[in-house]
């Protein structure tokens, strides 16, 4: 069996080889240009030795014994045209882009290890593809950091609108709770992109019943929407004092312990795409409504969070995404739609929206999230070196 494995493994390495070693192949019109390339401290980007402008696809082989990253740059600015990690050893996988006149090179990452830049190809014509100049850890520190601020601010005042509410409460008076109810929620809704630094505390103020025994009768289930069940389905003030003053009791400590957490600058990109993909999974379907209707209230609360995050990103975001103005066209367009839906104190819930009106909320929202993955991508780090 070892034999025969030695055999095999040689005559793989013997198919890799002849590879890399023929010209580029091209599949007319069974699809595009394709290219083996060789991913290798030794060898990075060995195969791509007849470059071609139009869409290509590169089919990276691993032939190391670590897994890497590959991008396809231009060796000048460091732009980077496209990307594909975690290529195990031994394995392919493959690397769609459009090449167009000017320089590109592969770059080879792997774990543990230098990176190394392959040969430089030249192109004399054709339009390329988009490219950005890659974002590493440092560059997101600054834009970190003054979120981190900002959201310490936010948590005082959702401080503030829960100790309204745990007195509305404590008096009795459970329209004034209603009343104070929402103000207190979306204020801590707008902080979305900080949920993964709250840790525990996000469950004991805004956590739901999915997954409890007991559901909405569970003695775990607490925080904003126990709060709204009760006031929304006919509990006393007497069986509500205890989750309002634990909800308040939460806020504050999570506020006066907040300077001493740590956001990773590296998720500030994607929790810009995950608060709008949350909306879309949870309000828009009305999941998380427990009695209020407000859904769509929350979604705008949302759009707020998703806004702030972008303006501490803006600096990096800037000469890196062509497609800025239009997601800000993009957001503003969608506060408008759910602006419309809001008449005095009340919001329109989710199943009572009409198909139109249901349709392009859906579509706007779906369009928001979509543009936002972008965002993502070019903010998660790369190493450079």
């Amino acid at each position: 069996m070892l034999v025969l494995a030695l055999v095999l493994a040689l005559v793989v390495a013997a198919v890799w080889a002849a590879a890399v070693r023929r010209p580029d192949t091209a599949t007319g019109a069974q699809g595009p240009r394709h290219t083996a390339v060789e991913v290798s401290p030794g060898h990075c980007g060995r195969g791509w030795s007849r470059p071609e402008p139009g869409v290509q696809v590169f089919d990276l082989h691993n032939t190391s014994d670590a897994a890497a990253e590959v991008y396809l740059e231009d060796p000048g600015s460091g732009a980077v045209y496209g990307e594909v990690e975690g290529i195990g050893p031994g394995t392919t996988r493959p690397l769609t882009v459009r090449l167009g006149r000017g320089a590109y090179a592969f770059k080879c990452v792997p774990e543990d290890a230098d990176a190394v830049t392959g040969p430089t190809v030249r192109l004399a014509r054709g339009a390329s593809g988009p490219a950005a100049a890659p974002v590493t850890a440092h560059d997101l520190i600054p834009p970190a950091i003054a979120y981190q601020q900002w959201v310490g601010g936010g948590l005082g005042e959702a401080v503030r609108l829960a100790v309204r509410l745990r007195d509305a409460v404590d008096r009795g008076d459970l329209g004034a709770a209603r009343t104070a109810w929402l103000p207190a929620h979306l204020q801590y809704e707008r902080l979305g992109a900080a949920y993964g630094a709250f840790g525990d505390a996000d469950g004991r103020i805004n956590g739901t019943d999915a997954g409890l025994p007991g559901g909405v009768h569970d003695p775990s289930f607490a925080g904003f929407h126990r709060i709204e069940y009760g006031l929304w389905h006919g509990a006393s003030a007497g069986t509500l004092r205890s989750p309002a003053a634990a909800l308040a009791d939460a806020l504050t400590h999570l506020r006066d312990t907040w300077a001493q957490a740590r956001m990773d600058p590296a998720q500030l990109g994607l929790r810009a795409h995950e608060i709008l993909e949350n909306t879309v999974q949870f309000e828009l379907t009305g999941r998380t409504d427990y009695g209020s209707g407000s859904n769509l209230a929350t979604a705008r609360a949302n759009l707020d969070g998703t806004r702030e995050v972008l303006s501490r990103l803006r600096p990096v975001l800037a000469g890196r995404y062509p497609g800025l103005p239009d997601l800000d066209t993009a957001l503003t367009r969608a506060q408008h739609t759910l602006d419309g839906l809001h008449r005095g104190d009340a919001w329109t819930p989710p199943d009572r929206l009409s198909r139109t009106q249901r349709e392009r909320v859906d579509a706007e929202l779906g369009d928001l999230v979509e543009r936002l993955a972008s965002v993502a991508t070019l903010t998660d780090p790369r190493r450079t070196a």
